[in-house]
Parts: C-alpha cells; sequence; structure tokens
C-alpha cells in the first residue's frame, strides 16, 4: 500500500484587530465601554478570517463593531513590521489548530 502524499493546506494566519461593544454576558470588565482584541484567525483567505473570528466572537456573546485586517505573516514582514517570537508561536497554534486565538485584549473605558 502506498502512502498518499499529503496535500498541502491552503489555510493562512491573518493578524485582525477587532473592536467589539458591550453586551450582556460578554465578559469584558465592569465600567468598559467596550474593547480591542488583537486576533489571529486562520483562512484560506482574509475574508473568511473575518467571518469565522465574528461569529465566535459573537457565540462568546460578545458584540464585533469593526474589524481590521493587517494581513498575513509574511505580508507584515514584507511592510516591516517587527513580530515577535511569542506572536509566531500563536500564529502557527492557529494554523496547527485551524482555530481563532485571542492575543490580546484592551477594554476602553470613558474618561
Amino acid at each position: 500500500m502506498t502512502e498518499k502524499p499529503k496535500k498541502k493546506s491552503r489555510q493562512q494566519v491573518f493578524t485582525l484587530l477587532v473592536e467589539v461593544g458591550r453586551n450582556p454576558g460578554d465578559g469584558l470588565p465592569k465600567g468598559a465601554t467596550g474593547a480591542a482584541l488583537m486576533v489571529y484567525a486562520s483562512g484560506i483567505d482574509e475574508g473568511e478570517a473575518v467571518r469565522e473570528t465574528v461569529a465566535i466572537l459573537k457565540q462568546a456573546e460578545m458584540a464585533p463593531l469593526d474589524v481590521s485586517g493587517y494581513g498575513t505573516l509574511a505580508e507584515r514582514q514584507a511592510e516591516g513590521h517587527d513580530i515577535s517570537d511569542e506572536e509566531k508561536a500563536l500564529m502557527d497554534r492557529a494554523l496547527a489548530e485551524n482555530s481563532v486565538i485571542i492575543a490580546q485584549m484592551t477594554p476602553f473605558f470613558e474618561k
């Protein structure tokens, strides 16, 4: 029996910045008006990564308002972004697990 050659995954990991508003049960800190989430999401293209991210955030009772895409690791490196080993490890994990990883959350508070 011969082994089938492994298909190369067309999945890529995209860096997204998602702004969320408040929603009951969203888990944001008391008094926060919303938050910014740095996300690493896998997808065939950025559109798919955005759709998957929004769907997962809605399942988590969050209220996504806006999504900004920053591209793949290669695209970010080509633009001169400084990307830490920790970020690369999270991107690798998102690709391996075909998942959405929230790497950082920054809550917003009114002054």
